[in-house]
């Protein structure tokens, strides 16, 4: 994928989030009012944009405090270390992913969860609309149904060995696709082998569902469904396939 579209085509706030920011180190800040925006330059660890509540009971709240306070935090803190004093404390992430080779193991796992994470964010909600005509449009086109993406995107999901993610992206070539990488890798990592713009991700990581789901991934993954914010996965589209930034 070209320099030019790692950093004009990122997911929603997906190097940073708005900024209103809390008192406290200017390596750390954390903003307050839910993710609005991808400054160029600058990382934030950001606030979720709804009650940890909101998506039950398809995920429920202590899970999702575990995983938004502790494992997200932790991963942005790590991050945060990792690049202090580099240049690449005001590298824009896409840009970040695009030589982390480069970069070590720090940077690329530690980077991978806390921009991983903030996508994740984005794409639930407890009223997130539906798929776009524009959407399903290109999902047929590419899968021949809705139900078969859905059926690609849940054996991506459930067949993940270990730890990792599904994504759906939008290739290069402007074409859709599922894909799966492993722990906190993402397709625009130049060490994954499917590259793209994420529009849609599911985190398949245990600390995303065992609470509630126990070893039962594929009841998690089924229950995503209920809670993913389309309007985001619309607007991201949109914005790909125009080369715009998505802001």
């Amino acid at each position: 994928m070209k320099r030019r579209q790692f950093i004009s085509l990122v997911g929603l706030g997906a190097a940073a989030a708005c900024t209103s920011a809390t008192k406290g180190d200017s390596k750390t800040k954390e903003t307050q009012s839910g993710i609005k925006g991808t400054p160029i330059s600058g990382h934030f660890f950001p606030a979720l944009p709804y009650g940890y509540e909101a998506l039950q009971p398809h995920i429920d709240a202590t899970t999702m405090e575990l995983h938004y306070d502790k494992h997200h935090r932790g991963y942005f803190k790590k991050f945060s270390a990792a690049i202090d004093g580099t240049s690449l404390e005001t590298t824009a992430m896409p840009v970040i992913f695009s030589e982390v080779s480069k970069h070590g193991e720090g940077v690329r796992n530690n980077g991978g969860g806390y921009y991983n994470h903030m996508l994740f964010w984005e794409n639930l909600g407890p009223d997130g609309g539906k798929p776009s005509a524009k959407l399903l449009s290109r999902l047929v086109k590419e899968f021949k149904s809705f139900d078969a993406f859905k059926e690609a995107f849940f054996k991506a999901a459930k067949t993940q060995f270990g730890s990792g993610w599904a994504w759906l992206i939008l290739t290069d070539d402007k074409k859709l696709k599922v894909v799966s990488t492993p722990n906190q890798d993402n397709p625009l990592m130049d060490v994954v082998a499917d590259r793209g713009i994420p529009l849609l991700t599911i985190d398949v990581w245990e600390h995303a569902y065992y609470l509630n789901y126990q070893n039962k991934r594929g009841d998690y993954i089924n229950a995503f469904w209920n809670v993913i914010n389309w309007n985001v996965v619309n607007k991201r589209l949109e914005k790909a396939l125009k080369d715009e930034w998505i802001g």
